[in-house]
């Protein structure tokens, strides 16, 4: 006797219309839904007006945010879950929503171009027809600069703290963060180990952003920020060298390029941390990592995400004696490099 396993296209309809959920989010967030809703709870009409939403359809989006998981709702009043008012109000230290306001920003369009991409190899967001680098374009914004340099402390939270939690801070004085941002790794590390000092490199535009995010969490004498090119620059001393989310931006040659002046800088028995989605190395289940490396596709003219195993034969290339990888959070991986 066989049995027949029913085959249904559910999974098809909900990946392939998935962007419907993801744009009541991102518009949620935008509208300040969570921000409203972190003073307390209300009703819909109450919210409607707050956020100046048109009666039509105020209490679908209120309701479909329910059902996606991203509100409660109790005898009719609204409020946040424990995620998305830890996470999304804006009123908070804790919130992440940065990188959600970059993709309804810039990545939303941007993807829209995909299928373009897969078959020119060229980057569809805002300098598709240029051809020139995306951050050129963000470096010289200063506001659309601060927005995604708080977009990446939103991808980067989660990692830093398993960083701060699973690499042997205790065997090392100094560290820096090389393409640091607004400095969300200097900071946790910092406040998880009082012994340590260092701070960031980054690019002169980057210091006031990265001087006021440390500043509000008191550890301005603690953590400093380094002006310059990691391209043309060396970096400044120290025993610890971090990359996250950098080396996916790259081309291959400029990716062994950037580990090679890393190796160079260190001391001996000093360390090089890289954290990224990594791809796990038969490319079946990290799915984010891959859609990570589509990212790349439409925002840069060579980046592409890599397995731990690849970023690891690149380490020893360069001369690292000891590596390894290890998971952090969710699709974050971290491989190190000892010298």
């Amino acid at each position: 006797m066989t049995t027949t396993t029913e085959v249904t296209p559910s999974r098809i309809l909900q990946l392939g219309l998935g962007f419907w959920g993801a744009k009541a989010l991102l518009s949620a967030v935008e509208l300040g839904v969570f921000t409203e809703l972190g003073q307390g709870p209300l009703t819909a009409e109450s919210l409607r007006a707050r956020l100046g939403l048109h009666e039509r359809a105020a209490l679908d989006f209120f309701d479909a945010l329910v059902a996606l998981g991203m509100l409660e709702r109790h005898d009719g009043v609204y409020s946040n879950t424990p995620e998305t008012d830890l996470f999304l109000d804006r009123a908070k230290p804790s919130y992440l929503g940065g990188v959600l306001e970059m993709a309804n920003q810039r990545l939303w369009s941007a993807w829209g171009g995909l299928t373009d991409g897969l078959r020119s190899g060229r980057p569809q967001n805002e300098l598709r027809e240029s051809g020139e680098n995306i951050f050129d374009e963000l470096y010289s914004n200063p506001a659309a600069l601060k927005s995604f340099l708080q977009a990446m402390t939103g991808i980067s939270m989660g990692a830093a703290h398993a960083i701060a939690q699973k690499f042997p801070w205790d065997r090392h004085r100094t560290f820096i963060d090389v393409g640091g941002a607004q400095g969300c790794l200097p900071v946790v590390v910092a406040r998880a180990h009082p012994h340590l000092t260092g701070g960031s490199f980054d690019l002169p535009q980057v210091q006031p952003v990265f001087e006021e995010y440390v500043r509000a969490h008191g550890l301005h004498e603690r953590l400093k920020f380094h002006a310059g090119d990691f391209f043309k620059d060396r970096l400044p001393p120290a025993d610890v060298y971090v990359m996250g989310h950098i080396l996916h931006d790259w081309g291959l040659a400029d990716k062994k390029r950037l580990i090679a002046s890393v190796y160079d800088a260190l001391p001996e028995g000093g360390a090089f941390i890289v954290y990224e989605a990594l791809i796990e190395n038969d490319r079946r289940t990290n799915a984010f990592g891959l859609l990570m490396s589509l990212n790349m596709l439409v925002e840069t003219p060579d980046g592409f995400d890599y397995s731990g195993a690849d970023c690891q034969k690149w380490m020893r290339e360069a001369g690292f004696r000891e590596t390894r990888v290890e998971h952090l959070v969710g699709p974050d991986g971290m491989v190190v490099g000892v010298k």
